[in-house]
């Protein structure tokens, strides 16, 4: 085997001395062919080499045979899907793997915090109008007057302001409650109701009515169109804690708007609600006081007009309710019939 492969290759070498200076190949034709480069002058060892081909299909022990650079006939024949770029494919499956890698995250995240914030909320439902009742309702009721009010007097004015500010506090409890319980199952979700510009506007028209008369009032009695006069400390006592809390109810109301709570809708029936008992309870203070008749019938005239306004405000819970039902209903018609076209 050596023999032949000796026979194979037939190199030789022919040695000439020559001398060598400088060269500068004009033709590249000689160096493809092999002509000596001669000067005179110069000495150099031309070289005369004569190559044949050699074939030769024995591997060196240092090639592999287990490398396979071109793919067979049963591999597939899209190695890479088909682009203009090699980089654009790399980077594009680089983006499906991430997105489902954030698209399975997501819903890990959205599964699990839900449940948990929904067992929570399920004692808001009980707390909520507990709160509401404990701080409004039973010190109206069952706390006698007779321990609150001293007299036409500073201290009476403050003790009736603690107690009506101890029902705001309840008021602001419940409504935080009832915000939580309207939130969606999932934290990621949006939940923004904006009330109508008409439901604002004729909120705001029934707050300054309720606000403007009996300033007017207190105004003509000061003034002396109506007679007989009644001072500013027995007017603070009927009416101080009423105008106090109706600035209180605004300035809710507001807040919920610019956030876009869902209780925008409950918030003025809570209010208005006990206005109407702390009108009432107005009512018993000015027959111990010995009021104008004037000043009486404006306390009945407000309680009317709240009464009024809490019905209207009852009517529209009914509206929202019902727009609200018929909405989700064509919401599901549409589901349907999509889910049938398809």
């Amino acid at each position: 085997m050596n023999t032949g492969m000796a026979s194979l290759t037939q190199v030789r070498y022919k040695v000439q001395t020559s001398t060598f200076r400088r060269v500068h190949p004009r033709n590249q034709g000689l160096l493809k062919s092999g002509k000596l480069f001669q000067h005179p002058g110069s000495t150099f060892p031309s070289i005369h080499i004569n190559l044949s081909c050699i074939c030769c299909t024995k591997l060196t022990p240092w090639e592999s045979s287990s490398v396979t650079f071109a793919p067979t006939d049963n591999q597939s024949d899209k190695y890479l899907p088909e682009s203009a770029n090699i980089f654009e494919t790399l980077e594009s499956s680089k983006t499906a793997d991430s997105s489902t890698a954030n698209a399975e995250g997501v819903i890990e995240t959205r599964s699990q915090p839900g449940q948990e914030l929904q067992f929570f909320k399920w004692p808001l439902w009980l707390l909520g109008p507990s709160v509401l009742l404990a701080t409004g309702m039973v010190p109206t009721l069952w706390l006698p007057i007779s321990s609150i009010f001293l007299g036409p007097n500073i201290a009476s004015l403050l003790s009736l302001i603690g107690l009506d500010c101890l029902f705001n506090l309840g008021a602001t409890l419940f409504l935080l409650m009832a915000d939580a319980c309207s939130r969606p199952k999932y934290p990621t979700d949006e939940c923004k109701s904006k009330a109508p510009f008409s439901y604002q506007f004729w909120n705001v028209v029934a707050t300054l009515t309720g606000f403007i008369i009996p300033l007017l009032l207190m105004i003509g009695s000061q003034k002396g169109f109506l007679q007989p006069q009644l001072t500013f400390i027995p007017f603070a006592v009927l009416l101080g804690p009423y105008l106090l809390l109706l600035s209180v109810q605004f300035l809710t109301e507001m807040l919920t708007w610019y956030w876009q709570s869902p209780v925008w809708l409950v918030t003025p029936v809570i209010y208005e609600s006990y206005r109407v008992l702390q009108l009432m309870r107005g009512l018993k203070l000015g027959v111990e006081l010995s009021a104008p008749a004037w000043m009486m019938h404006t306390i009945r005239g407000l309680v009317c007009w709240w009464v009024l306004i809490l019905g209207l405000q009852l009517m529209r819970v009914a509206w929202f309710a019902g727009l609200t039902a018929q909405a989700r209903k064509q919401r599901l018609s549409s589901d349907t019939s999509s889910a049938n076209g398809d």
